[in-house]
Parts: C-alpha cells; sequence; structure tokens
C-alpha cells in the first residue's frame, strides 16, 4: 500500500514508472467473483476456443486495474479519478506478463489535478493504452 501524500508542488510532467505482473488463473477467478463478470471468454476455455481469440482472456477491467497500480505508485495516496479512457488493443491471457509504463503528461496547479498517461504491453505488443485525470486532495488535517 502507497500511503505518502506527495506534496502537488512536486509533480513534473514527464515522470514515469514502470508496473509488471503475470496474469495467473486465479487472477481471474477472483476478478470474476469481485466484480461479478463471470462472462464465459473469461472463465471457460472450452467457450474461449470458438471465438475469434481461440481461448480464455483476461477480463478487460482487470487489465485497467493494472493502470491503476501504476498511476498509484507514480502518483502516491491522496490522488482521486475524475476520468478516464482506455483502449484495449489485443488480448492479455493466462500466463501473459503486462508491463505498463505511466508518464505524468499535465499539472494544472489552479485545479490540483494531474493528466496520466499509460501504456500495457505483452513482449512488444500494446495491449491497452489510456489516460486519466486526477484531483490532487489537500492533506487531512486532524
Amino acid at each position: 500500500m502507497n500511503a505518502t501524500l506527495r506534496p502537488f508542488e512536486s509533480y513534473r510532467v514527464g515522470e514515469r514508472t514502470e508496473y509488471a505482473r503475470t496474469i495467473a488463473e486465479q487472477d481471474l477467478l477472483d476478478f470474476a467473483r469481485v466484480s461479478g463478470d463471470d462472462n464465459a471468454i473469461h472463465l471457460d476455455e472450452a467457450f474461449g476456443r470458438r471465438t475469434r481469440f481461440g481461448g480464455r482472456v483476461a477480463h478487460g477491467a482487470l487489465s485497467f486495474g493494472f493502470l491503476a497500480a501504476a498511476q498509484t505508485r507514480l502518483l502516491g495516496a491522496g490522488v482521486i479519478w475524475l476520468d478516464a479512457s482506455v483502449r484495449f488493443t489485443a488480448p492479455v491471457r493466462i500466463g501473459d506478463t503486462v508491463s505498463t509504463v505511466t508518464e505524468l503528461v499535465a499539472v494544472v496547479p489552479d485545479k490540483r489535478l494531474l493528466r496520466v498517461r499509460c501504456t500495457a504491453r505483452v513482449g512488444e505488443t500494446v495491449v491497452l493504452e489510456g489516460e486519466s485525470t486526477v484531483k490532487h486532495l489537500k492533506e487531512a488535517r486532524a
């Protein structure tokens, strides 16, 4: 858990971080249980083989979650999402290692906003691209 609240003034356009995680069978099962997304494309190999993907694929929202993980590592605690856009460009499968690069692309001081761009790859293949805007919260006073 990252509980560090960075001062807003410390953010600089161009800051980057990376995060990687290998997708396991249990990740799909856990995500389906928690989210309620029990689409057969994620859980049933026989069903998946009959699709254009040729097998099961990870939930898109699970992959998107890795961008959230990278964003937290980059920005620290005390930011909340205001918006996000994402484009899924290739499937992610069990056993794939998803590597993300997250970059701070804009700082808006008067509104305490930060804009982040993220790219996720499996090997050389881009599987997801997205951007988000977050609001930096002022530290709570005791």
